[in-house]
């Protein structure tokens, strides 16, 4: 290991190569002088219901032909001659896009800055896989989705495109159910010392909703109806209305509200006080988008229906990145990070430099006629460019937010979220006699020696220091609440835990699982990346603890998973999240074409993190490219 000065020596004795001949572009240019920015004019807001519904200038539907691009015909016959295309990330639209310009007889290279991994914010936990990996689980067999988990059918890009690896797919539980598949509800809602099923609360939410202090009009209706009756009046701008009147319907919407954040629209649209902003804040999920924009959120609740069905892959939504990474293998150039980006009428000139893992810093020249660029701008902004990108482009790279998002993942040796009582007892006296009555009267110690004592659990897997901080940080409650009995679906709370997962499927020859322990954003996210992990796995221990009951200690491996968005070098947060004014201020520079530059990725279209938006913005800018 290299330290100290030496360190500094060798991160400077860099090797250059340069992959092409091609002139180099143009010199600098002196910025554009800065336009007014479009606010809410009409024509703006035409255009981002258009992104929303995915239409063309003349409000017909863009999907069917792009799902004929992407899964059947590729892209269609062009006067103009190939190409020699860069495109920069070997996420979901980097690698679809250099699929679709290598088979329409485009030159290809595809840069990515990670040195082992494609697939974006596709990012599976496992063993095996493009990657190599290892997983960081005690059972190999385990994995657990870092980024991208539940597909819905309503996305037609990307089921299609699983459906054509002949990937199978099953059910993804958003809700628990039962053993035979029906929609159960037995999760739980434990916020302000009140703990219920969410079956249970769908009936009588008066107590849950009474200790936030709302008003007696809302007492009887859950937050799930507050907020469903809040958008109601916003849903008839569009609901049964088809062709351009339905864009106009849309468009209304951002007329309206696309200046509004969603805390502005429940007080003064909604009328909601402050205490049932809380409640429906808490319960479904929308504290950390309240002072983004209304359209953010409103458009997710529209687009996918209470009735929509979500998928998961078996073995990790990384096996559609393997597909995606294997017909495009050839072309991927791993380990070269974009460092400046320099265009002109001669081309595309992109300089990157590698991460050095092997103790070796290389940089690298690659040329170009085009470039497609799908680094999220949070990275893009730190990537010198040259001549500089025009006012609208250089304002959306620095203002689009980018929310920040973490996953705790713990592994368990038994699903005991399975559990019925007599599973429980059965399995605790194997621990020894009597613990589980020890549990039930809240005698069991609570000092770490129970960590991991079940039998089933491999030894070597929980550090000192985690029965230390499990001590420190053990649930307060010591009540037992019933056995949880659930398969999949996901339980709330209100402590910094939030909200909890449980896988919808086994793994195929384990009894254990992985349970998604911590899913957080925004503020309630950072405290988690601020742990190392013998600290952040008996604190989410506890959490989880608070909601289950002390007595699942005694499955917990050791092991677990973090990934936290924001502090990921390649993706520079959970996903692009716009604030309230920037869908007609931002949208139309995010996407557009700067000379040969075009831009992709999820961040480009109206649907961040979901595949679906990347997959449209590579058919999209594969379009562009391939007419231009």
């Amino acid at each position: 290991m290299i330290t100290g000065a030496a360190a500094g020596v060798a991160a400077l004795a860099t090797t250059t190569v340069t992959s092409a001949n091609a002139a180099l572009p143009d010199s600098p240019a002196a910025p554009a002088t800065p336009a007014a920015a479009p606010g809410s004019d009409w024509n703006a807001c035409l255009s981002v219901a258009r992104a929303i519904l995915v239409r063309d200038a003349q409000d017909e539907p863009l999907v069917p032909h792009y799902r004929e691009i992407l899964l059947s015909k590729g892209l269609p016959r062009s006067a103009k001659g190939p190409k020699k295309v860069l495109i920069i990330g070997a996420g979901p639209a980097g690698l679809t896009a250099a699929h679709l310009l290598r088979e329409a007889g485009h030159t290809v290279t595809v840069i990515e800055a990670n040195g082992n991994r494609v697939g974006g914010r596709i990012k599976t936990f496992r063993t095996g896989g493009h990657e190599q990996a290892k997983s960081p689980f005690a059972d190999p067999k385990q994995y657990a989705e870092a980024g991208a988990m539940r597909i819905p059918d309503s996305h037609p890009l990307v089921t299609g495109l699983m459906d054509s690896f002949d990937l199978k797919r099953r059910r993804f539980h958003l809700v628990d159910v039962d053993g035979a598949g029906h929609p159960a509800n037995h999760t739980w809602i434990h916020v302000n010392g009140i703990r219920v099923r969410k079956a249970d609360y769908a009936k009588k939410p008066q107590a849950v909703n009474r200790s936030f202090g709302v008003p007696a009009a809302f007492e009887d209706k859950t937050a799930s109806t507050i907020v469903r009756e809040a958008f109601a009046p916003v849903r008839k701008e569009f609901e049964g209305k088809e062709g351009p009147e339905l864009v106009k319907g849309w468009a209304r919407v951002i007329e309206r509200y696309g200046h509004w954040s969603m805390f502005r629209f429940l007080t003064e649209a909604a009328g909601l006080d402050e205490r049932t902003i809380d409640l429906i804040g808490t319960v479904e999920n929308l504290t950390s988008r309240l002072p983004l924009a209304f359209v953010h959120s409103f458009i997710g609740a529209s687009l996918i229906s209470p009735d929509t069905a979500f998928y998961e892959l078996p073995d990790g939504t990384a096996t559609l990145a393997d597909a995606m990474y294997a017909r495009v293998k050839d072309l991927v150039r791993l380990d070269r990070r974009a460092a400046r980006i320099s265009h002109g009428e001669a081309g595309v000139r992109v300089e990157t430099v590698s991460e050095g893992r092997d103790g070796r810093v290389v940089r690298e020249t690659f040329t170009g006629d085009r470039a497609i660029v799908t680094v999220p701008f949070s990275g893009l902004r730190h990537i010198p460019v040259t001549p500089a990108l025009s006012y609208g482009k250089r304002r959306a790279i620095t203002e689009v937010h980018y929310d920040v998002a973490t996953k705790v993942l713990l592994e368990f040796s038994r699903r005991w979220w399975e559990f019925e009582e007599k599973d429980w007892k059965e399995e605790l006296e194997k621990v020894r006699p009597g613990l589980y009555d020890e549990y039930r009267l809240g005698k069991a110690p609570a000092d770490g020696s129970l960590l991991g004592a079940h039998p089933s659990v491999p030894s070597g897997h929980i550090p000192p220091n985690q029965r230390v901080h499990y001590a420190a940080y053990r649930a307060t409650a010591r009540n037992q609440p019933e056995a949880a009995h659930v398969i999949g679906g996901g339980s709330v709370t209100d402590n910094a835990n939030r909200f909890m997962y449980q896988p919808s499927h086994p793994v195929e020859g384990s009894r254990g699982g992985v349970l998604l322990a911590s899913y957080s954003w925004a503020d309630d996210a950072l405290k988690w990346d601020s742990l190392d992990d013998d600290e952040r796995y008996p604190h989410a221990l506890g959490g989880v603890q608070d909601v289950y009951g002390q007595r699942v200690e005694v499955f917990y491996t050791g092991a677990g998973a973090t990934q936290s968005w924001m502090r990921d070098p390649y993706a520079y947060g959970e996903a692009s999240v716009l604030l309230p004014g920037q869908h007609t201020e931002l949208l139309a520079d995010v996407r557009s074409v700067e000379g040969p530059l075009h831009f992709a990725g999820c961040h480009t279209s109206v649907k961040p993190a979901w595949i679906e938006g990347a997959l449209e913005s590579a058919v999209r800018t594969a379009l562009e490219v391939h007419t231009s």
